[in-house]
């Protein structure tokens, strides 16, 4: 199943405990329909001391979330849209479009 959602796109998370948080689109992982969000669904992770960390202990990191609790922010109108697909003459494929002013995301 294709993806609204690609990497370097901001997004704003619409359910979940981090509801209302904006963040850009970290990683996308396509074969579990997930997305990784900066700053959001944020997990601690016991470390295990290594040559590169001699340390060790309890770091965060950002954990994915399900594609369909993001939603992408128009650049244009600036607020959370959902996504339409057009076709465009000479170019391949289709380009992502905003539902409500029409502007293209590429």
């Amino acid at each position: 199943m294709k993806m609204n959602v690609k990497k370097g796109d901001l997004v704003k998370i619409i359910a979940g405990k981090d509801k209302g948080k904006e963040g850009k689109i970290l990683r996308s992982i396509p074969e579990t329909q997930r997305v990784v969000v900066e700053g959001a669904n944020m997990m601690k992770k016991a470390m295990r001391p290594t040559q590169q960390n001699p340390q060790g202990g309890i770091s965060t990191m950002e954990a994915p979330l399900h594609v369909s609790n993001v939603m992408l922010i128009c650049p244009a109108c600036k607020a959370a849209t959902r996504v339409s697909r057009k076709r465009v003459e000479g170019k391949k494929g289709y380009i992502r479009v905003c539902k409500k002013c029409g502007k293209d995301f590429e």
